[in-house]
């Protein structure tokens, strides 16, 4: 499995609200926009590499607003990958909107896609009902952004949070399987990977970030640290006693650690 934070191209200068006070929202060079036709040959050689990495029946998902996933929808199909859901994710707890000009931003999307058209892929249905209380998950989910304790280390500016990389992989991975994530930042995906017991491998660009992701790597080799994080994910606790479990049904309607 692939799972892809690209660059949105966004840090031109903008302003948002984070903590209480207003600030830029120019994340680094990184991020610096180009051209809609650069934006798109970058878009389309990462995809193109990813898809050569992939296994016949493997998937890739790929996280991103308004400005950048349409165009990457497009160019996924133009690849030959076949998308197979749209997910929105609908934060629990969005920055307010400092203009007051429009509707607040309060989700972002992931697409989930497999190579091929006709191979079959990985997804692990009958958990993601049992999480999801017996009933179908549906393509909304409503998760928070990073909670505090995710920051323990130092914060990533585009940071994604660990309860949407557990599900993403609880839903298309076995346990030791492979996950690559080609833009890792502080290594989000590697840690998820890590609690869920998968392996992983990320690429990053960013000095910076790939001593933070070491960080984080080591922080959790610290057995309570690994234990206290598998329990605030919610996901990954009901995944661990239902493995336990004769019956799934067993823990519907329960409280879970947290």
């Amino acid at each position: 499995m692939i799972f892809a934070d690209p660059p949105y191209f966004l840090s031109n200068g903008g302003i948002s609200y984070q903590a209480g006070k207003i600030v830029c929202v120019d994340k680094g060079k990184w991020d610096k926009g180009g051209t809609p036709e650069t934006i798109m040959e970058f878009n389309r050689k990462w995809l193109t590499l990813c898809r050569e990495k992939l296994k016949e029946s493997g998937t890739i998902w790929i996280s991103g607003t308004h400005h950048n996933i349409f165009a990457i929808a497009n160019l996924l199909t133009e690849l030959g990958y076949k998308i197979l859901n749209v997910i929105t994710w609908a934060k629990t707890n969005p920055p307010p909107n400092i203009s007051c000009r429009f509707f607040t931003y309060s989700t972002e999307f992931v697409l989930w896609a497999r190579k091929s058209p006709k191979v079959p892929h990985k997804y692990n249905y009958e958990l993601m009902k049992a999480i999801n209380e017996g009933k179908q998950m549906t393509d909304v989910w409503r998760l928070p952004a990073i909670g505090r304790w995710e920051k323990s280390c130092g914060k990533h500016p585009t940071q994604k949070p660990l309860a949407l990389l557990t599900r993403i992989i609880l839903a298309s991975t076995n346990e030791n399987d492979w996950i690559l994530d080609p833009f890792a930042g502080s290594s989000t995906t590697g840690i998820a990977a890590n609690l869920c017991g998968r392996r992983f491998l990320g690429i990053e660009k960013e000095e910076d970030f790939t001593k933070l992701s070491r960080s984080r790597r080591l922080e959790i080799d610290s057995s309570s640290i690994f234990t206290l994080y598998q329990d605030k994910l919610v996901d990954l606790s009901f995944y661990k006693l239902r493995n336990n479990a004769t019956e799934p049904t067993e823990y519907y309607g329960k409280s879970l650690p947290f």
